[in-house]
């Protein structure tokens, strides 16, 4: 073997050995990011409404303000913004609005969107990015829609661990705070709502 050739053959080693060690280190760093991964944050309910009235409700501006918000403006396309304050006194636009970007849909079936803009005074600002959620609609019988709500992109680092949980509270809040309009009104039940009311005046 001439010296030329074993230059050549060792060069080739050592970039051989180069390489290898790059592609280790990149599954590696691959196999940290899924070690940090949470499982989805799931809340789920049910509405006892019909499905296309449920999917007004997280798609027009009006529809919205049942999920508690006071102000909402809802530009439904992809790209498009749901914009919300939950301050009367707030306005669309300042500090605190809430700006969630539409990222896909199927009518009356399904919505994704992810945090494109928090409050300015939301305390897990850092864990926002690479977050998102997506709200699936199913038709559970006459006039009863199952809604489920899963947050995706959480990790085990404390401020995400946090915010999942923060979240999860709110979701569950506003997914009772929909269905509670929808609920079914028996005799004895609208009755003892009229004494309560009653004994508090």
């Amino acid at each position: 073997m001439t010296r030329t050739s074993s230059r050549f053959l060792v060069k080739t080693i050592i970039s051989g050995r180069r390489l290898v060690a790059a592609l280790l280190g990149s599954a590696w760093l691959l196999a940290g990011q899924f070690a940090l991964a949470a499982e989805p944050q799931v809340t789920e309910g049910f509405i006892n409404a019909a499905t296309p009235e449920v999917w007004r409700i997280f798609t027009t501006a009006e529809g919205y303000k049942q999920t508690g918000v006071a102000h909402a403006e809802v530009d439904l396309k992809i790209g498009g913004a749901i914009r919300t304050h939950y301050d009367p006194k707030g306005r669309l636009g300042d500090a605190r609005t809430i700006v969630n970007e539409i990222l896909a849909y199927e009518p009356e079936r399904m919505l994704a969107f992810r945090i494109k803009q928090a409050p300015a005074d939301f305390p897990y600002l850092d864990a926002v990015a690479g977050t998102w959620t997506v709200i699936y609609l199913t038709p559970a019988g006459d006039n009863m829609t199952q809604v489920r709500i899963i947050g995706l992109g959480y990790t085990d680092q404390p401020q995400s661990v946090a915010m999942r949980k923060f979240f999860a509270e709110g979701n569950r809040w506003t997914l009772d705070r929909i269905a509670k309009g929808y609920w079914p009104k028996c005799a004895k039940c609208a009755a003892e709502e009229a004494a309560a009311g009653q004994s508090t005046n």
